[in-house]
């Protein structure tokens, strides 16, 4: 067990800083801008289905609740970006000066400015930070607020003035020429060549980058005049994944064809599209199926003329009939085009499974392979060959996990939610919550969980914390050893006290029963039972490495009640609960019995003692 423990987990202190590959640099800069929009999606959705409902041909028209609908995308919407923009430099009164910065390029344009609040929230957060790390330690004592107050209405009085005269006029001026660039490649019914680029990236975990950052600013500015658009179909279509997973349900092999099946529910119903990253990326030549999936569903809205009021968020189908304006016509067309997008990916994929001479289950190979091309990292886990104690140490002061994705939303929150479940089944106390990556902190007691393509950048935002990459979020095996090492440290933890016992109790406790004949062992067994499995595990690793240590030729082994041999070569190490039961059963082999099965201090003399 100990060459699987604690997998991609380390617990360091500050290294040098790794200098960031192209993809890492990409996948950071994409973040950044998703991250202001993701956690906004509320007020994205809540303008969208004001837009559908209540706007002149909507399903309720209201002349009076639709006045909501242009202020919103002019005001709200960008305020919110830039606000959120701002505080991931300089908390809230980074968010404040860069809301009054955004203010300058709303004012300059009469487009909605979303690259503005873009631009100047996260320029504002920028520079009230740095001021402040100016001018703290230089205040007089009394005047800090006076100071604060006026430093942030100033600055975010000059930048307003900047982003009036000059963002401004800079970002319309590219905004419009994105736009027009836009709708020649609409018009020339070249979009679905995009979905070549936009497919491989998202498996690369670059969809919230694309869509959150790229799409939905463009999208948003075309539907506020248009009253849709198709750049909100981009990215979301579950048609592509959908095929895949249909793919591999009807024709994959091993674990990767059962959990096909749930895949899709989780796909298609919850828009969670990590879910199908992994199957596409087990077999190269499906790049090729959602590929294909793509660019025949953009080709089908693009030729129907279907489009989304705002942005589906999550991609699922429900989003997207939700995000839909009131119109027959684009409600069969949204059908027709994922249909179709399913379709096409489902024949591609299909064509690749049964072309597939592999044998096996080729799930959680492909799931290894997946660390490698996605983090685009050799390195092998240091902890993978770490020692059983030392992994359990490195649980000691862990007090809560984070779950952290690149928008702390969708797979990274549904991971959080088994890894709760699991823990709150062995009875552990803990907190277990997911969060965006740009937001980690880097606190004492933390256990980080990500994706093992962001795991260079958990290292930065959180060098102290351990931390554990897995290649799934949604069906990770390490989720069980975590549960299993917590345990473990609370067993170890409650028998602390024990071993600081006076010296006269210790060596009381070193004694041995003296019916034990320890020269003809062969073979240490721990038993399981009632549930008890976790720590029996971690015990016989720790007991190998003892025996291994000493140098004696005796196999240890983890087995249940019922599976042993009856004869006095086997010595089985159980608490007294357990012993009640082996003496009813078998009366040939040894017993040594022990409260604390981790690290008991009858263990040091029985080893010394085989033969």
């Amino acid at each position: 067990m100990s060459e699987n423990v604690n997998t991609n987990a380390t617990q360091s202190a500050p290294v040098a800083k790794k200098k960031l590959g192209v993809k890492a640099r990409v996948q950071k800069f994409g973040s950044a801008l998703s991250n202001m929009v993701m956690p906004n999606i509320g007020a994205f959705i809540a303008w969208g289905l004001i837009t559908a409902i209540f706007m002149a041909g909507g399903w309720w028209p209201n002349a009076g609740l639709a006045k909501m609908i242009q202020p919103m995308v002019h005001y709200l919407l960008p305020l919110l970006i830039a606000f959120t923009g701002g505080t991931l430099f300089a908390g809230h009164r980074g968010g404040v000066v860069g809301a009054i910065a955004t203010m300058g390029v709303i004012v300059g344009s009469s487009i909605p400015m979303f690259i503005g609040a873009m631009i100047m929230g996260p320029l504002g957060g920028w520079c009230i930070k740095k001021w402040d790390d100016a001018i703290s330690d230089k205040i007089k004592s009394g005047f800090e607020m006076l100071v604060n107050n006026f430093s942030a209405g100033i600055i975010g009085m000059l930048l307003a003035i900047l982003g009036y005269f000059a963002i401004g006029p800079l970002v319309a001026g590219a905004s419009a020429a994105m736009a027009a660039g836009v709708d020649w490649i609409i018009k020339m019914k070249l979009l679905p060549l995009a979905n070549v680029f936009i497919e491989p990236a998202k498996i690369l975990f670059l969809n919230n980058a694309i869509n959150q950052g790229i799409l939905t600013p463009l999208g948003i500015q075309a539907a506020s005049s248009a009253g849709k658009s198709i750049l909100f179909l981009l990215e979301p279509d579950p048609g592509p994944g959908l095929g895949v997973l249909l793919a591999f349900a009807l024709f994959g092999k091993g674990t990767a064809k059962a959990s096909a099946p749930s895949a899709i529910i989780i796909h298609f119903l919850g828009g969670i599209h990590e879910i199908y990253f992994p199957y596409v990326l087990m077999k190269p030549a499906l790049f090729l199926a959602v590929i294909a999936g793509g660019v025949t569903g953009t080709a089908t809205f693009s030729l129907l003329n279907v489009g989304l009021r705002s942005t589906p968020s999550p991609g699922s189908i429900i989003s997207l009939l939700l995000m839909s304006p009131k119109s027959i016509s684009n409600y069969i067309g949204l059908i027709i085009g994922v249909t179709l997008a399913t379709l096409a990916s489902f024949i591609v994929a299909a064509i690749v499974l049964k072309r597939d001479k592999s044998t096996g289950d080729d799930l959680a190979a492909a799931q290894g392979k997946m660390s490698d091309m996605k983090s685009g990292n050799a390195e092998a886990a240091s902890a993978t060959d770490a020692e059983p104690a030392d992994v359990i140490a490195s649980y000691k002061d862990v007090d809560h996990i984070i779950f952290a994705c690149d928008a702390g939303m969708g797979s990274s929150a549904m991971g959080a939610s088994l890894l709760r479940d699991k823990v709150k089944k062995a009875g552990i106390s803990m907190s277990v919550t997911n969060t965006a990556i740009s937001n980690l902190k880097d606190e004492p007691g933390l256990l980080v969980i990500t994706q093992n393509e962001l795991a260079d950048r958990a290292a930065q935002k959180a060098p102290h914390a351990l931390r554990l990459a897995v290649d799934n979020f949604l069906s990770s095996p390490k989720y069980d050893q975590v549960v299993v090492n917590l345990k473990a440290r609370d067993q170890v933890s409650d028998a602390a006290p024990a071993s600081a016992a006076p010296q006269a109790t210790t060596a009381a406790l070193d004694d041995l029963p003296a019916n034990l004949d320890l020269s003809v062992v062969d073979e240490i067994v721990f038993v399981h039972h009632d549930g008890h499995l976790g720590t029996a595990t971690m015990a016989t690793s720790l007991m190998k490495d003892r025996v291994k240590k000493a140098n004696k030729h005796v196999s240890v082994k983890n087995l249940g009640i019922d599976e042993l041999a009856d004869n006095n070569s086997l010595l089985v190490v159980s608490s007294a609960e357990a012993a009640k039961n082996l003496k009813t059963r078998y009366t040939q082999v040894q017993v040594l019995i022990t409260d604390d099965l981790l690290s008991s201090p009858k263990y040091d003399k029985m080893v010394s003692e085989l033969k």
